[in-house]
């Protein structure tokens, strides 16, 4: 199973030679196999890659990533058919039960609130805070009809961040979510495409455009393992830098608890999405598990 998370910033070009990645640099080559890698991550706009390559990647289903100018996220590279089984999965998809839909709304927005709220406990904050977050977790319903999600992220952030902090605000902290955001938000697409699912067709989020309401969906119970790296190391940062995105992407490739076992986060992403899958084709709401998060050991 591939595992590496390929970051590349300085190089001329990137080319295949034989079934592996041939870096080109001005002082050596190095070659990394296409079978160890995960994702590939490309962060400098002047880099050359080949078509043949970017085919070869595809194939293999890696997660392409390229960066723009800012280093955010820019392009994701996907094959056409990421599985055998793409035009059947995609029947499937467009047939999912609505209630069970719902179902899956409350459940996931609930685990959110509450790893937010472990997060706020784990880091010792205000009180306010954290009992509003348990009402709200208490109080989700069906869909989330009363946006319980939007009401506790405004509490939450504030929280851990400090009453003054606005989400999108161009400062360091935001910079930081926005960047380990979109690396995750990139590691669960290439999963869904893998499994023949249809990135534009999500659960709850239904933006006509956006191409990863899908994936903005599974993302959200992830979301409080970058708050809590950026909370431990951007406060204090006057600019976002490539350490800064390098640690980030490495936050992404740290262990989650799945059904009680320690998993990789990517291994965990494939198997809640199989768990969510597992429910909306049965109904059985026993097949639904969520993933765990475990703040000492991140």
């Amino acid at each position: 199973m591939s595992w590496r998370v390929l970051y590349i910033e300085e190089s001329d070009k990137l080319s295949l030679y034989l079934d592996n990645i041939k870096v080109i640099r001005r002082d050596e080559d190095i070659l990394v196999p296409i079978n160890d890698i995960h994702s590939l991550i490309v962060d400098n706009y002047k880099i050359l890659l080949s078509v043949h390559l970017l085919n070869a990647l595809s194939k293999a289903n890696v997660n392409v990533v390229l960066c723009g100018v800012d280093h955010l996220p820019q392009t994701i590279i996907f094959p056409i058919f990421g599985n055998s089984r793409a035009a059947d999965s995609l029947k499937e998809q467009l047939s999912w039960d609505e209630f069970r839909k719902a179902m899956i709304h409350q459940e996931i927005v609930k685990v959110k609130i509450k790893h937010q709220l472990f997060l706020l406990k784990h880091i010792n904050k205000h009180a306010k805070e954290i009992q509003y977050l348990k009402k709200y977790l208490a109080d989700v319903e069906l869909s989330d009809k009363t946006n319980r999600e939007g009401l506790a992220a405004k509490q939450y952030f504030q929280g851990i961040f400090g009453s003054e902090f606005k989400r999108f605000n161009d400062d360091v902290v935001n910079a930081g979510l926005n960047y380990g955001y979109a690396v995750l938000r990139a590691q669960i697409s290439k999963t869904l495409v893998s499994k023949g699912l249809n990135t534009t067709i999500g659960i709850f989020h239904k933006s006509p455009t956006n191409n990863f309401n899908l994936s903005d969906d599974i993302i959200e119970p992830f979301r409080p393992v970058i708050d809590f790296w950026v909370y431990k190391n951007l406060l204090k940062e006057k600019l976002f830098l490539r350490n800064h995105r390098l640690k980030l992407i490495e936050q992404t490739t740290k262990d989650m608890y799945f059904k009680g076992f320690k998993h990789t986060i990517f291994n965990t992403i494939s198997m809640y999405i199989d768990s969510i899958l597992s429910f909306l084709t049965t109904g059985d709401i026993e097949k639904l598990n969520h993933p765990e998060i475990n703040y000492n050991e991140l």
